[in-house]
């Protein structure tokens, strides 16, 4: 079901508004005389508004680890979604629980056809992707049912503290094991209160405090 917009989908996946927006938009460019149309990569869950379903949001949590590590002209990669699309049959090729096993290697064999990548690139672009997978929980069928965002640099042994979970605070972060929301412990850190303070409230680790603040607030607000 719809449930993020831009603007908060981009906040939690560290993924600029208007580069999210492309992706599950599309976008217009070019000169006046010459408008082009990128189709978007991402079948966004709602059209008028743009809103995206917790499964848009998995999908775009993995494009943004393509992204991040080759900057690779997006017609590129999404025709090689696409291609997955096709050899998968599934709407959400990046979400499915197939792309964990043989649709990484279809992914990056046809993906490797339009940029010019060593074999360590293309390790490089599969660990990266593991890494990105290892943060999403699926139950017994291999749907997705939660997402563990990153909260840093995207580093791949980065604690699991945050959770996006639909059917907990309508789908909101929270802190792990808590439900408590991440929103609400940064606007109380804003109003003058401590990370130790608010761990004692919480009853949790000062450090799962912290990775709420840093997953609401920029890194020169948090310091």
């Amino acid at each position: 079901m719809p449930a993020y917009g831009i603007a908060e989908a981009g906040h939690y996946l560290r993924v600029p508004r208007a580069t999210l927006r492309s992706w599950v938009a599309g976008m217009t460019y070019g000169s006046e005389s010459s408008r082009k149309f990128f189709k978007p990569v991402i079948a966004a869950a709602g059209e008028a508004p743009v809103v995206l379903s917790f499964i848009n949001l998995v999908e775009a949590h993995v494009l943004a680890a393509i992204r991040r590590k080759h900057r690779v002209d997006m017609p590129a990669v999404r025709r090689s979604v696409d291609f997955l699309k096709n050899k998968l049959g599934s709407a959400h090729p990046l979400a499915d629980h197939r792309f964990e096993t043989d649709g990484i290697d279809l992914f990056i064999s046809h993906y490797g056809q339009f940029i010019a990548v060593s074999r360590g690139g293309q390790i490089a672009v599969r660990e990266l992707l593991e890494a990105h997978l290892r943060r999403v929980e699926r139950d017994d069928h291999g749907v997705p049912i939660r997402l563990y965002p990153f909260t840093r640099m995207g580093l791949p042994d980065e604690p699991r503290n945050i959770v996006i979970d639909p059917f907990i605070s309508f789908g909101r972060a929270v802190i792990n094991g808590t439900g408590v929301s991440t929103e609400l412990v940064a606007e109380r850190f804003k109003a003058g209160e401590s990370a130790d303070e608010l761990a004692e409230d919480y009853g949790c680790e000062r450090e799962k405090i912290e990775e709420a603040i840093r997953c609401e607030l920029s890194l020169a607000e948090a310091a």
